[in-house]
């Protein structure tokens, strides 16, 4: 097999994040349920960004966020978006570069802004986003760089990205691409929303046997499987996919690969400040483990740190040296 350029090249929506401190009563007023992630129009965007507090700006997007703690841990991480040809655009591209990541794919004019999301965070640090897709929605086949992607170790899709028709059809062909070359292909369920919608085309490509990796929550899991039980749904799952892993917030996380199992306990933490992102980071850190050829238990382990990380913070990007908070993992 040639030689890998990227442990691991993450597709999904280039938005930009933009956070703020809001109040229970802030979310009742507006009609928000809390901890939801819901999709916004750009009419619905500007609104809510007027009636929010002060805020401040990361670039995100579940995959990109992936992609930087990949790269935040020493490995080789790209990523696959669109932008727009916008002020929004060419911070998030700067911002995501800044990290070490290599992000080539061409902005481009779809008549849509750069992607954002209004991230409102209560005291509990619970995170409810408004999320407006722009320019992101719109990826085509045409925007792979097919060489990239054959130069990965693993290829990383998020399912927030299924939802639109068109870069459904380029992370198929991303797929297709990947596979041919021998290379690993991972997902993450993203959210219980994109599990309802796309049970069927989620199930479709596990039953092809194209995923080799599926990430989930503990409720993404259970929505798939329709079993609303955790262990059951694990057992359903699991058989359709070479290594299945489920998050489960502060009761730590396993995996599952074939006869082999892994158990770990979520990493303890200070203080819980804002869970943007923990998902992502967690995958950022399974994956740089997989890609480096650690077991089962010490990629888990490496997701949780990354993971514990983030949520001691604001943003969905690591502050902290994970290399250093990881240790001999990461050798």
């Amino acid at each position: 097999m040639p030689e890998t350029r990227l442990d691991v090249l993450c597709i999904g929506n280039a938005i930009v994040d933009v956070i703020a401190n809001a109040t229970d009563d802030f979310l009742s007023t507006e009609g928000l349920v809390k901890g939801s992630m819901r999709l916004v129009d750009a009419e619905e965007a500007e609104r809510l960004y007027s009636h929010m507090g002060p805020a401040h700006q990361v670039s995100g997007g579940s995959a990109g966020n992936t992609a930087a703690g990949v790269a935040a841990l020493g490995g080789r991480a790209g990523f696959i978006g669109q932008v727009a040809p916008d002020q929004l655009g060419e911070f998030y591209r700067h911002d995501l570069t800044a990290t070490g990541v290599e992000f080539i794919t061409a902005a481009s004019d779809v008549g849509e802004p750069t992607a954002r999301s209004m991230i409102l965070v209560t005291p509990d640090g619970h995170r409810t986003m408004n999320t407006f897709l722009g320019a992101a929605q719109h990826l085509p086949s045409k925007a792979l760089d097919e060489e990239q992607i054959r130069a990965s170790a693993i290829l990383y899709l998020e399912g927030y990205l299924w939802d639109p028709e068109t870069p459904r059809y380029a992370m198929v062909r991303a797929i297709e691409v990947a596979r041919e070359a021998e290379r690993k292909v991972a997902f993450t369920l993203s959210d219980t929303f994109c599990v309802d919608r796309h049970r069927d085309g989620f199930n479709e490509l596990l039953d092809g046997g194209r995923i080799d990796i599926l990430f989930a929550n503990q409720a993404e899991v259970e929505a798939l499987a329709g079993i609303p039980h955790l262990e059951s749904a694990v057992a359903a799952i699991a058989p359709k996919v070479g290594t299945l892993v489920v998050t489960r917030s502060e009761d730590g996380a396993l995996a599952v690969r074939g006869n082999e199992r892994a158990d770990v306990p979520a990493e303890p933490i200070k203080e819980l400040v804002d869970t943007t992102g923990a998902g992502d980071l967690f995958a950022a850190g399974f994956l740089f483990g997989q890609a480096r050829g650690k077991s089962l238990e010490e990629s888990l382990r490496l997701g949780a740190i990354c993971a514990a990380e983030v949520i001691q913070h604001y943003g969905a990007r690591p502050e902290a040296d994970l290399r250093a908070l990881a240790g001999e993992l990461t050798a």
